[in-house]
């Protein structure tokens, strides 16, 4: 029977990635980044998935944070679960997020919000030769609502809505409708789960141009896969990214250019296949070990972020991130630490409360079960 079970996932995970590949590959550009509106939305929203490396979508932590990388990961077991993320991006820039889930029993549904900002600051406004006009803040925004239910015994499904903004000068400004799909399968007994999301699906509501063509919106078909062992504290994710895509590599000139007879660069031709390069950028690789089921050691490998942001003279831990989580009975702590480029790293701090086991809500609170504690994952 389980068996039967393993084959099923196989299957429905083959068919999603096919369809998708196959209506995306028609209507997206093929490219990997910043040729996107709304690129924020690829930023990891807690400092617990930024120590995987950004992107976690089959993880069963007790951990809300993980609902908005895949909306089938919100459940019962995180009823009441509030937390709020502010940090220092690169450039001084201030972002914050914050996460809620509710499980309603009648409806058998688990619903979650999320909200992301970044804040970029005050900055002058110059014309084309550098004169200052004055000056302009400019901001990025999400709001998030998310549902999911279980089916069968293993599975949960879910979707999440979004509604995204940015600001930037003057009347530049953009707004957009975007939904997340995602499924998961989670095996208590085998401790296995795996995930598969389709991210940021739909369309430009506001230009920043109007009249231009209508800015991509940066879609993303991810796959997740984590195993826990039974005997020993230790769990491990591979995360597959871009799978709508086959060639994220990007070929830089310099790699194909030699110096000639006479000190001139000539043009190589390049006739490698790189399937090795092009089949690796897709993933992310990352491990958690518990200590004493109160702390949390999280270690991951991006490969693309390294691939792209590592100077060549000298590596350092680009692609790398660290993290460490403290879980209490009625609140965690987690701070992540990415390498992005030899020029620093960034740190990251969240706090999750269990709301219901914090605050009483009296009878209003009885009614709606506020306080009730829900078993996690149906365990």
């Amino acid at each position: 029977m389980r068996l039967r079970h393993y084959f099923g996932v196989a299957y429905v995970v083959c068919i999603t990635v096919l369809l998708f590949s196959y209506k995306q590959a028609l209507c997206q550009a093929r490219v990997v980044g910043g040729q996107y509106a709304f690129e924020y939305l690829r930023l990891a929203n807690s400092p617990h998935v930024a120590a995987l490396g950004g992107i976690s979508v089959a993880n069963p932590d007790n951990d809300i944070s993980l609902a908005l990388q895949n909306p089938s990961m919100m459940r019962p077991g995180l009823h009441n679960q509030l937390q709020l993320n502010y940090n220092i991006y690169y450039a001084d820039i201030k972002v914050m997020n914050l996460a809620y889930g509710y499980h309603m029993p009648k409806l058998n549904t688990s619903f979650m919000l999320g909200v992301q900002y970044l804040n970029y600051g005050t900055m002058d406004q110059t014309d084309p030769i550098g004169n200052v006009n004055g000056s302009f803040r400019a901001a990025d925004y999400a709001i998030s609502f998310g549902a999911s239910r279980k089916y069968l015994e293993h599975w949960r499904y879910g979707a999440t809505i979004k509604w995204a903004g940015s600001s930037l000068y003057g009347d530049a400004s953009a707004n957009a409708a975007m939904v997340d799909v995602g499924v998961n399968y989670y095996d208590t007994s085998m401790l296995l789960d795996v995930g598969i999301v389709a991210k940021n699906m739909g369309v430009m509501i506001k230009r920043y141009t109007p009249g231009q063509p209508t800015e991509p919106i940066p879609f993303d078909l991810q796959l997740g896969v984590s195993k826990k062992f039974k005997h020993l504290p230790l769990r491990l994710y591979t995360t597959l990214h871009h799978l709508y895509q086959w060639n994220i590599r990007y070929s830089n000139p310099a790699d194909v250019t030699g110096s000639g007879a006479l000190g001139i660069n000539d043009t190589v031709v390049d006739n490698k296949s790189y399937f090795g390069d092009k089949l690796f950028r897709h993933f992310i690789f990352g491990a958690e070990l518990t200590l004493g089921k109160r702390i949390l050691i999280t270690g991951s490998y991006n490969v693309l972020r390294r691939k792209e942001m590592v100077l060549s003279t000298r590596t350092a831990l680009a692609g790398f991130a660290f993290g460490l989580g403290i879980n209490l009975n009625k609140f965690q702590i987690h701070y992540g630490r990415s390498y992005y480029h030899v020029a620093g790293a960034y740190n990251e701090i969240g706090f999750t409360m269990m709301l219901n086991k914090m605050v009483g809500m009296g009878k209003w609170g009885e009614k709606n079960h506020w306080s009730k504690e829900y078993a996690d994952w149906g365990e």
